[in-house]
């Protein structure tokens, strides 16, 4: 009901709009009353429901890799299409440990899951998500939303009957556009509404369906290589080798370096003895 009151308005918008592009406006001369009365409404049968319907689904499942698999085989056999699917692991944890001197084996904990988008035939949406739903362990979130492109379509399809009469009235030359990238833009108004009305067709035809979906968490084991060069140490009776080796060499460094100052150590002994014997001099003196 709410529908039909709506159509006269469209229907003289539609007409203004096809007097009006996208540079501004089209100048158009020779408009008469023969135009608009070409423009009946009761002429447009009332298009059907324009519904189109999205969906979404957010579960656990056992194995993404698996249940990822799963759900393009059913896409197949809905006759639909994946157009989307991302799947990713990230490492939660890591730790390693070491099993030799040059080992270690390192255990960490990662977290899967996947991203899908997929185009389903609207007639068959509720059993696609149904099947899909039992694939899981369980389910988080799961939603359907529907919207009415009714009142776009029939908005487009009125623009488009008044600009097709409009360009037909041109060809005749009952009117007359001035400027003729006016009409390159009315043309283009035209394919403009002929192509989202397509779209709106494809969106009813068939629905977005949008999957997410994760496992619990998994622990991988791999021994490598260690990268830690502090642990990469000689035996101990050649380490004890090394150092009493290096102690000697100290030895005689120091043994070097005394030799080289002799000089100083002789005339530190000879102030030295000077100032003893001149303390005991004061003492007897005294």
């Amino acid at each position: 009901m709410k529908t039909r009151f709506v159509i006269p308005l469209i229907a003289g918008l539609a007409l203004l709009c096809a007097c009006k592009g996208k540079s501004g406006g089209y100048e158009v001369t020779g408009i008469d009353s023969s135009m608009a009365d070409s423009i009946k409404i009761t002429s447009l049968k009332m298009v059907q429901h324009k519904l189109v319907k999205t969906a979404g689904i957010h579960f656990k499942v056992k194995n993404v890799q698996q249940t990822a698999e799963h759900i393009t085989t059913l896409t197949s056999s809905f006759n639909g299409m994946v157009m989307h699917h991302q799947m990713g692991s990230t490492a939660e944890r890591s730790r390693d440990m070491r099993i030799s001197d040059d080992s270690v084996m390192r255990v960490t904990t990662f977290s899967t899951s996947a991203e899908m988008t997929v185009k389903i035939p609207s007639e068959k949406l509720e059993e696609f998500m149904n099947q899909v739903s039992k694939m899981g362990i369980y389910v988080n979130d799961r939603s359907m939303d529907i919207s009415d492109k009714s009142l776009d379509y029939l908005a487009a399809q009125l623009k488009l009957k008044s600009r097709t009469e409009l360009v037909n009235q041109q060809k005749s030359g009952k009117i007359v556009i001035k400027h003729p990238e006016d009409v390159l833009n009315l043309k283009d108004d035209m394919t403009d509404e002929q192509i989202g009305n397509r779209q709106i067709d494809d969106a009813v035809k068939n629905s977005i369906v949008s999957l997410s979906f994760f496992q619990s968490n998994t622990i991988n084991k791999e021994v490598i290589a260690n990268d830690d060069p502090s642990a990469y140490n000689i035996p101990f009776f050649k380490r004890l080798g090394m150092a009493m080796e290096n102690g000697w060499d100290l030895f005689v460094e120091v043994i070097i370096a005394l030799a080289n100052i002799w000089v100083f150590i002789v005339a530190g002994i000879g102030v030295w003895i000077i100032i003893r014997y001149y303390k005991k001099r004061v003492l007897v003196k005294g």
